[in-house]
């Protein structure tokens, strides 16, 4: 099992702060990649640009955190083995788990996956239809930059407004009546967003920490998303509108 993939998909859902679990469906074409935030806040469906070989099956990856830790220790960073571990059900091997082992052999872990039965009864409601994206972008590291600088100017907010102007993105925290902010995100957009809807501050600023090549779009349906492809797997987090 291919440590650099188990960290991709690690960094790209637990690090977003309310993800501590996902769902695999894997086959020798393709694996999927599913997950939700604890509060609903986004919806996360993610694609490998190879299929992993030991992913066949379907699963969930529980406690992130455990396997996060367990990813950051050094003995398993270089030359270790990990394998993917199964058991039969009704007559058919599915993916069990993990097991770390260091270069010496004498250092090792397990980690225990969930069972298709229980991952599905878990993450039943994973359901993005598609809407139509009025505004899709890439955006900048000096983008980034200043959505940080407002955020932390306004730091008692939690969501921020996103609407268009004479081809300009802004992003507008609080309220005029008493502290509040704005600025350009984003120049030289197509299309339109009015409806000024929320989105939440905390969410989208750890998704553009997420290493990889990133696209941005709004739309006048009430969602939001952003997509990071990792060089590995292409993450689309989906957002919906939130009520202030």
């Amino acid at each position: 099992m291919p440590y650099d993939y188990l960290k991709d998909i690690v960094q790209h859902s637990f690090s977003l702060g309310n993800i501590n679990l996902v769902k695999i469906t894997g086959t020798d074409t393709e694996t999927i990649i599913d997950a939700m935030a604890e509060d609903r806040s986004v919806i996360v469906q993610a694609k490998t640009h190879a299929p992993i070989a030991a992913f066949i099956g379907q699963f969930g990856m529980p406690n992130l955190a455990k396997l996060n830790t367990i990813l950051g220790i050094p003995e398993y960073q270089a030359d270790a083995k990990i394998t993917v571990t199964t058991k039969a059900v009704n007559g058919v091997n599915e993916p069990a788990g993990l097991c770390f082992e260091n270069k010496a052999g004498d250092f090792k872990n397990d980690y225990r996956f969930m069972s298709s039965t229980l991952i599905n009864e878990q993450l039943k409601q994973i359901k993005f239809k598609g809407v139509k994206w009025n505004v899709e972008f890439e955006p900048t590291v000096q983008n980034i930059l200043r959505l940080n600088y407002m955020a932390s100017a306004n730091s008692e907010e939690t969501t921020f407004i996103a609407k268009t102007e004479k081809g300009q993105l802004k992003f507008m925290f609080g309220d005029h009546s008493s502290h509040a902010g704005d600025f350009v995100f984003a120049d030289n957009v197509s299309g339109t967003v009015a409806k000024g809807y929320h989105w939440p501050i905390a969410a989208v600023q750890n998704m553009l920490k997420l290493q990889g090549d990133k696209t941005f779009r709004f739309s006048d349906e009430g969602a939001a998303q952003i997509t990071v492809d990792s060089g590995l797997a292409v993450y689309n987090y989906t957002m919906p509108a939130q009520q202030k």
